[in-house]
């Protein structure tokens, strides 16, 4: 199976000599095509910051980070934003749809800005709406969306072009449940019928149990990996309860 995510000892320090901190510590791990990786941890512990690294919002103190054979430690500006572009898609807790703009219009943006056809992005929009349910409010403005529709909008545009990795950060922090099972839903149909390679950060441990591994993160470093297997989701749901309690405090501020 193909490699799509490579961390190779990566370290992330903020501050200046008299005040470091250091927010990754020798993290390493792959990510294959088609896997879904769910990424967890304490307030600070660095699962943002591994997240923004990993998207190019950030930049690396020390070590690699390669995606699709692409060392993006690497790459300028110009090389970043063609890599950002044609490589991730993104799907954000706030959605980040613009509201003068219709669903359609919003999946659509991310297609014209590389330059694809009338009749081609036409297509492409029809089978991700088809995909995620939504062929119904593809010409509603954001503003006549529930929460739940807004996010499986934002993510059609983040899985329309294609990427080589979906990032996704507390894609269900805004919603409510029945919208979060909706949407996690479709991340498991996509995952799964499309073999899309999915990297998600959360705090809740209803959303991570979709999720085929998830890496905990503590204090900068790994502190543990589950792979789901054979279990059945509630019954990794209950393993990764096990993990948060390892990890201490209390669990509705850890997950």
């Amino acid at each position: 199976m193909q490699n799509i995510l490579s961390v190779e000892k990566i370290e992330k320090y903020y501050g200046n000599k008299g005040n470091i901190t250091k927010a990754i510590d020798n993290i390493s791990f792959k990510v294959d095509e088609g896997e879904f990786l769910g990424i967890m941890g304490p307030s600070g512990s660095g699962k943002t910051t591994l997240l923004n690294c990993i998207s190019t919002i950030d930049n690396v103190t020390t070590g690699k980070i390669i995606i699709n054979n692409k060392d993006i430690t690497v790459l300028k500006a110009k090389g970043l934003e063609e890599f950002r572009r044609d490589e991730l898609g993104f799907i954000f807790q706030d959605f980040n749809l613009l509201d003068t703009l219709t669903a359609y219009e919003n999946i659509a943006l991310a297609l014209t800005i590389q330059n694809r056809g009338i009749k081609e992005i036409s297509n492409l929009i029809k089978n991700v709406a088809k995909k995620l349910e939504i062929t119904e409010i593809l010409n509603k403005y954001p503003f006549q969306m529930s929460g739940g529709q807004k996010q499986r909008v934002a993510s059609a545009r983040a899985i329309v072009t294609e990427p080589s990795l979906i990032l996704a950060d507390e894609p269900t922090g805004a919603l409510d449940s029945k919208s979060s099972r909706l949407l996690l839903d479709s991340f498991e149909k996509l995952n799964k019928a499309y073999h899309s390679t999915i990297l998600m950060v959360t705090h809740d441990s209803f959303t991570a149990s979709y999720a085929n591994r998830i890496l905990f993160i503590k204090d900068g470093k790994i502190f543990n990996e589950l792979i789901r297997g054979n279990d059945t989701r509630k019954e990794f749901f209950n393993k990764i309860i096990e993990v948060v309690t390892l990890l201490g405090g209390d669990i509705g501020n850890v997950l």
